[in-house]
């Protein structure tokens, strides 16, 4: 079992609320990683305000109901529970009483064209017998690359997920040999390849790179530690949909004293004296604050959020060169009827990986040949479907926005394509969906602010992208820190959530 445990690390707590006692914090944003700093500040004294400026909390993380039908209509698996404890533990609470986090098992059910599915389950025994019945020889390669992405994550978990941004100190303080541990040098899907041949079983184990929106083909091998989180400690699941666990962390924050507004949309960062010094609302309401935490996409920070000064103009640009992560296509479908074949998390696997990822990374256009991905609550939450039905959350791997593809033209075509994939694998759907909304990459940008769709912020296809993630304290705006998927420690529910504990951490460090 591996250590996941939120609670290494920096924490905030009473020792810290004598030098911050009553200081001022604005958070913008009500997403995980905001409400999370938010959650950690106000235990160590501070007096804070978020401002969200949809009308509900969540930021990526949201949900839609519609003809009697529920979705969550942003992320849908969910990792490294002990995170999420930690985050209640800090207010002096406990997870158990704000949300109920079940396993789910199987915790995936995989399909490939040439008709073979498998149930993937945490039982690592059990699995790997499974997988030596159908593919020889790969049943122990299997638990040799678990072992494998168990040691990166030892290694690799003080200093990149549990931790402040790393520094030169950071990797000095790890032997040599367990750097190479690390496998830095190496693709995911090169080390994949190293220990299975099945097409299908390098084709499972690669998608892992796009939990933080990269390309298996490109992305370091160091990466396939996300595969260890979930195959080893497993998939969770709160009772009443993910977004339950964004609303579990607001009843938290409110219960802890955090004032949360939503409908507050910030205009600007108030810079004084080269500092910042609070926000001003759309309405023309200035709020002032000690120290302001940005859970915005920092790109969009810098281009929206603060004033046209050469230091954030050149910070916007760099940032904006840098080659952005995925966007995602999604498809929220009213099914009037249920499929057993299918269970709770289920994905579609292309002819061909990697050209799919080539025509997203490289091409920077939609695939042909979609992965599908099929997340539907109803089977472990039979009230978000009408009896009887479904609620299918359908997800594809997507460029982030581009002028090489316009989505407004496109969308509905490409919604055929998507559907085209789940009936050549046999569920006949167009005839059973009720209900219906399409999600493009440009609705993403709208209703969460990242900038251009893209879902993890900077891309992770550079072995050194995880050292040039932007870092929680702002370099240009003394008083300005970022929590959220674009920052440290990376994307995903589990690192925003710890975005917004090493943010939290270093405004009580400059506070005090």
């Amino acid at each position: 079992m591996l250590r996941t445990a939120g609670r290494s690390g920096r924490g905030v707590g009473l020792l810290r609320s004598r030098g911050t006692l009553g200081r001022r914090i604005v958070v913008i944003g009500a997403g995980m990683g905001g409400l999370s700093a938010a959650i950690r500040l106000r235990a160590a004294g501070c007096d804070v305000t978020v401002l969200e400026k949809n009308p509900m909390i969540g930021g990526k993380l949201s949900q839609l109901s519609q003809d009697g039908f529920r979705w969550d209509t942003g992320p849908s698996v969910i990792t490294m529970r002990p995170v999420f404890e930690d985050v209640f533990h800090a207010a002096g609470r406990s997870l158990d009483d704000y949300v109920s986090l079940i396993p789910v098992e199987p915790m995936t059910r995989y399909f490939w064209p040439d008709g073979i599915q498998l149930d993937v389950t945490a039982d690592a025994g059990r699995l790997s017998a499974e997988l030596e019945r159908r593919f020889p020889g790969d049943g122990d390669g299997y638990r040799r690359y678990l072992d494998y992405a168990a040691e990166i994550y030892r290694v690799t978990g003080p200093v990149f997920i549990y931790s402040d941004p790393p520094r030169l100190s950071s990797f000095l303080r790890v032997p040599m040999r367990d750097w190479l541990k690390a496998d830095p040098f190496r693709t995911m899907s090169g080390a994949i390849d190293s220990f299975v041949t099945a097409p299908q079983l390098r084709q499972l184990l690669g998608r892992f790179a796009t939990y933080v929106g990269g390309s298996p083909y490109l992305a370091p091998a160091t990466l396939n530690v996300i595969a260890a989180v979930e195959l080893i400690d497993g998939v969770w699941y709160p009772r009443g949909g993910v977004y339950a666990l964004g609303e579990a962390f607001r009843r938290l924050a409110v219960d802890s004293g955090v004032d949360v507004r939503t409908d507050s949309d910030v205009r600007r960062i108030v810079i004084d004296g080269g500092r910042a010094r609070g926000v001003e609302l759309a309405d023309g309401t200035m709020l002032p604050a000690d120290a302001v935490v940005s859970n915005v996409d920092i790109t969009t920070t810098y281009r929206n959020l603060l004033a046209d000064t050469p230091s954030a103009r050149k910070t916007y640009k760099r940032l904006a060169r840098q080659e952005p992560s995925c966007s995602g296509f999604v498809l929220l479908l009213g099914i009037d009827r249920e499929t057993p074949e299918l269970a709770h998390h289920n994905v579609l696997f292309s002819a061909d990986y990697r050209r799919e990822f080539d025509q997203i990374f490289s091409q920077h256009r939609p695939a042909d040949d979609p992965t599908v991905y099929i997340a539907i609550t109803s089977k472990t939450d039979p009230d978000h479907a009408p009896a009887g039905m479904e609620n299918w959350f359908v997800l594809v791997n997507a460029p982030a926005l581009d002028s090489s593809f316009d989505w407004r033209t496109h969308a509905p075509a490409y919604r055929d394509r998507v559907l085209d994939v789940i009936e050549r694998f046999g569920f006949a759907v167009r005839p059973h969906i009720v209900s219906e909304t399409i999600l493009t990459p440009l609705d993403l940008q709208t209703a969460s602010g990242a900038y251009r769709g893209a879902l993890y912020g900077a891309s992770a296809n550079s072995r050194w992208a995880t050292f040039r993630r932007p870092h929680n304290r702002s370099g240009d705006v003394p008083g300005l820190y970022f929590a959220g998927g674009t920052t440290h420690p990376g994307g995903g529910v589990p690192m925003v959530t710890l975005s917004g504990k090493a943010a939290a951490g270093m405004v009580l460090d400059d506070l005090s």
